[in-house]
């Protein structure tokens, strides 16, 4: 099975990426738990190109290419192998991210990132776990947690607003696959909603 986490900056999705491929794991289940932009070496290298920097270092469009390039890399490498032994992969962030970054608030160019995903990436995860959150909470979260990876933190509160949106039309243009998760309460609270919509 292939499982996706998504949300703005400072939901809380990759505590509970690493929540669940513990959980799964502890039952026996052999589990890769990866995140995006990375999880390949060379994904791991365009990473730093995007998340590091000023907020408008990149275009919008080169933004879209980069990620997936990186995306490419990271499923060619990483993801399918893993799929094809039979185990589980959970990934912190996969190809929702670029249609709601990119797509919806960096540009408007959800076409464009639907081309590229249809000819270079062609796979969604069986599962999405969007974890909602108010942005406001979110962006201190994200800003608290300091470091070098806060490019698109710097794009301010609006942004995140942006994003939000952006991730909550996803769970209604895809009601099979993505579930809104309420990212409110403690993070076990979070991760037993988590655990009873999958």
């Amino acid at each position: 099975m292939f499982i996706s986490f998504e949300g703005i900056d400072g939901c809380g999705k990759s505590s509970q990426a690493q929540m669940l491929a513990e959980a799964l794991r502890a039952e026996g289940r052999d589990v890769i738990l990866t995140r995006e932009p990375g999880g390949s070496a060379g994904a791991e290298e365009i990473r730093r190109l995007l998340v590091e920097g000023a907020g408008e270092r990149w275009s919008p469009e080169t933004e879209c290419l980069l990620f997936t390039a990186a995306r490419r890399d990271h499923l060619e490498r990483r993801i399918l192998p893993a799929l094809e032994q039979g185990q589980v992969v959970v990934t912190d962030r996969f190809a929702d991210s670029t249609r709601v970054y990119q797509g919806v608030a960096r540009g408007d160019l959800r076409e464009l990132v639907d081309r590229l995903h249809d000819l270079m990436i062609m796979t969604e995860p069986d599962r999405t776990f969007v974890i909602d959150i108010d942005p406001a909470t979110a962006l201190a979260r994200g800003k608290a947690r300091g470091g070098t990876e806060d490019r698109f933190e710097s794009l301010g509160l609006d942004f995140q607003e942006k994003l939000a949106k952006g991730f909550r039309a996803l769970a209604q243009e895809y009601p099979k696959r993505v579930r809104l998760i309420d990212g409110s309460g403690n993070i076990a609270d979070v991760a037993a909603r988590v655990r009873a919509a999958l």
